[in-house]
């Protein structure tokens, strides 16, 4: 039973993170310019990932008879918080919105890897966990290579 609470809570933990993700590119493709077409198409399908993401960590989370977090992360609303201040000072530059975004990726990437060295993690979840982590890694190295390929 201990071991089941312990996997709900990092799934939990992983659905949070992905609203935050969701919440994340939402923002940013707001605060992009018109010109800025292809770079909304990116965001929009890492938001779709991520309710992709969400709806196979929730599968499970049901799966072991517990209720599905929903909202996001105090860490998340901080840093949008954060994000909010800077913007009012800086603008929004196309540079910018993807540095916040790679640091968002960055984050993502981390609370998977701390999830995958729970010990407790079945293994069929610790597959469906590396799977996405895969996924994730490949978008941030796209989220970085766009970002190094605009000018400030």
């Amino acid at each position: 039973m201990e071991n089941t609470q312990a996997t709900i809570e990092t799934l939990n933990d992983l659905i949070l993170i992905n609203n935050d993700r969701i919440a994340g590119f939402e923002r940013a493709t707001v605060d992009l310019k018109e010109a800025d077409s292809e770079l909304k198409y990116t965001f929009t399908n890492l938001i779709a990932e991520s309710h992709r993401f969400k709806m196979e960590l929730a599968t499970e989370v049901a799966a072991l008879g517990h209720d599905i977090e929903t909202g996001t992360s105090t860490s998340g609303k901080l840093h949008r918080t954060w994000l909010d201040l800077k913007a009012a000072f800086t603008g929004h530059s196309t540079h910018s919105i993807l540095e916040e975004c790679e640091f968002g990726e960055d984050a993502i990437k981390k609370a998977y890897k701390t999830a995958l060295d729970e010990e407790s993690l079945p293994a069929y979840i610790r597959q469906m966990l590396n799977n996405q982590y895969t996924d994730l890694q490949a978008a941030h190295d796209t989220v970085k290579a766009l970002r190094d390929g605009v000018l400030h």
